[in-house]
């Protein structure tokens, strides 16, 4: 039998060495916030769980662990069955639960016995959240921030797309939220990560970063959508070198068109989103835009969405919030094609 554990702080960095990072929690818990790279083993899947908790306050604790271990025990055989009688005498799974180690520690208990040489995370997926917390800080200030600029609709997530392609690091924080960070920047069919596992998203991002290579990353204010940046993190962001993307209006109208083509799709979903801004910008004039959507001209909504609505009240947060702005180089676009963005993006990579 060969069973170890170690900090969360040594799993974290050694994540890369191990065969399988099993989270043997439930599926709720899972999909709230894991390890990067885990899969989902529950020792208790969430009606057990519910089902152990209940017995524990009205019966008895005894009586709660006997139900607990037999149902501990036939999902565990489960997962020996599904996932584990493939595997070679080398395969070293990485485990952990809540806290405790009652859940991973039956799991690790039979694999050990098999002879899999098993490890644990000390404190589980709880000394896990603590250890990203507490190193997002230092992740985010050892590099160098490049913040791509630009007022709505002037090409910023397709340039950072296009730098990535272009081999350059970058740190697409809309994409890790699954949200285009605006009233209007919610993604039809896709729903926002938790809180927790956003975090974990941007510190898994941010430790495979070169410290001696610039990162780039767009202008967000401190939340997108339902999610906030770390604090850290928009601190250092805010006070890296900036970058300021220009395009002419009439492209960044047909980009918004392009990108954002399900509102133009779906005139309803459009006119649902827009209600948002009642409070903003009057009842009066969002319903003369849910009008002209609803009469198919949602190029005039965009376009007035863009003078009114969008780029005043970027051109004060830019101010404001990103300290050197003032000194920002102008990055010129012709226009809002591939080419252009790709081309673009060579040339800061070639400076990077």
């Amino acid at each position: 039998m060969s069973v170890q554990a170690i900090p969360a702080a040594e799993a974290m960095e050694r994540l890369s060495e191990f065969s399988t990072i099993i989270d043997a929690r439930t599926e709720a818990e899972f999909q709230d916030d894991h390890l990067p790279g885990a899969v989902n083993w529950p020792s208790l899947n969430n009606a057990e769980r519910e089902l152990i908790g209940t017995i524990y306050k009205q019966v008895s604790p005894f009586e709660a662990q006997k139900r607990g271990a037999a149902l501990v025990a036939a999902n565990i055989a489960r997962h020996i069955e599904r996932f584990v009688l493939e595997k070679p005498r080398t395969w070293q799974p990485l485990a952990y639960c809540w806290r405790g180690g009652k859940r991973s520690g039956s799991l690790a208990l039979v694999l050990g016995q098999i002879g899999f040489r098993v490890t644990l995370v000390e404190g589980g997926y709880k000394a896990f959240r603590g250890a990203v917390l507490g190193s997002l800080p230092p992740l985010a200030q050892r590099l160098r921030w490049r913040v791509i600029c630009g007022p709505t609709g002037s090409g910023k997530t397709r340039l950072l797309q296009a730098l990535d392609a272009a081999g350059a690091q970058v740190l697409d924080l809309e994409g890790l939220a699954s949200h285009r960070s605006s009233v209007l920047g919610l993604i039809p069919g896709q729903s926002q990560p938790s809180q927790k596992h956003f975090d974990t998203l941007v510190w898994n991002r941010l430790r495979g970063f070169d410290p001696s290579r610039p990162v780039f990353v767009e202008s967000e204010s401190r939340k997108v959508g339902n999610l906030a940046v770390p604090e850290a993190l928009i601190e250092c962001m805010r006070q890296g070198e900036c970058l300021r993307l220009v395009l002419a209006d009439e492209e960044r109208v047909a980009l918004l068109m392009e990108d954002y083509d399900f509102f133009v799709k779906d005139g309803a979903f459009f006119c649902e989103r827009l209600a948002a801004l009642t409070q903003l910008r009057g009842k009066a004039l969002v319903g003369q835009w849910q009008d002209r959507v609803r009469a198919g001209d949602c190029e005039s909504v965009v376009r007035e969405l863009l003078e009114k609505h969008y780029d005043p009240g970027y051109a004060a947060s830019i101010q404001r919030n990103f300290k050197r702005f003032g000194q920002a180089h102008d990055l010129v676009l012709a226009d809002r094609s591939a080419a252009a963005m790709a081309a673009l993006a060579e040339s800061l990579a070639d400076e990077a």
